[in-house]
């Protein structure tokens, strides 16, 4: 019985090691793929701008850029950290985190009603006012997520799905700039497209453990739910009311 015991803990322990490396190739993959979109979508406008004769950005929205890069940074090195076994850095940058992702919220929420007191709307025959409300909700979904993340911080299970959904949910204006042809249909289109990563996370979790994990569900639940709300809340009376008397504070 002894030796049984201890050849099935033999076999146990590979089984783990190649589980964890899985687990350590979706986020770094993952992490990758975030990265490529953010270039991508701005290469143009921000980071290769001098290149492609970019129009100046205000300091607001270099602002913008450089706060939004930083997170996207430091979310790549904390997961990088984990697949190096370096919990112990990843840790210690926890309050980076909760700074940055503080950043993250107020910069983005201030660009966003700043650009439309300024009457800027990417979008053909919708105002500024109603358009406002993607970018707003882009940064409530993200503060929900993030602050959920950190609370279950001692829950590694819950936090690194919480912390991906959240750098998901914020995708959407950099795959709005993709140079592809059918993202010129709006939001139904960007949506979608961002909605790819949560598939990817949905499908690890079956391939992984079997079932999806309650932290990617309710997580991925809320980014989908909230993009057919936003478009539709963004034309009532009520939002268009509540935007005014936002961007009324706007100098």
């Amino acid at each position: 019985m002894k030796t049984l015991t201890v050849a099935e803990g033999s076999a146990a322990a590979p089984a783990g090691i190649a589980w964890r490396r899985r687990e350590h190739l979706f986020y770094t993959g993952m992490a990758a793929a975030v990265v490529l979109t953010v270039f991508a979508g701005f290469a143009r406008s921000y980071y290769l701008g001098p290149y492609f004769a970019a129009r100046a950005l205000s300091p607001l929205l270099h602002l913008h850029g450089i706060v939004f890069s930083s997170w996207i940074v430091l979310f790549v090195t904390q997961t990088t950290l984990v697949a190096a076994h370096r919990t112990d850095i990843h840790r210690r940058l926890g309050i980076a985190g909760a700074l940055s992702a503080a950043l993250v919220f107020m910069v983005g929420t201030a660009t966003a009603i700043v650009r439309a007191k300024q009457g800027a709307t990417p979008l053909e025959g919708v105002s500024p006012l109603s358009f406002m409300i993607v970018p707003l909700a882009d940064m409530l979904v993200f503060a929900v997520l993030v602050g959920a993340g950190f609370y279950f911080r001692r829950r590694a299970d819950i936090h690194k799905r919480l912390m991906l959904l959240a750098t998901i949910s914020i995708l959407s204006a950099a795959i709005a700039r993709l140079p592809f042809e059918f993202l010129k249909a709006g939001p139904p289109a960007f949506f979608a497209l961002n909605d790819l990563f949560i598939v990817a996370c949905l499908v690890y979790d079956l391939v992984a453990r079997g079932r999806v994990h309650r932290a990617t569900a309710w997580g991925g639940l809320l980014i989908v739910a909230s993009q057919p709300l936003r478009l539709w809340f963004g034309g009532t009376s009520v939002w268009l009311a509540f935007a005014a008397w936002l961007t009324s504070w706007v100098a």
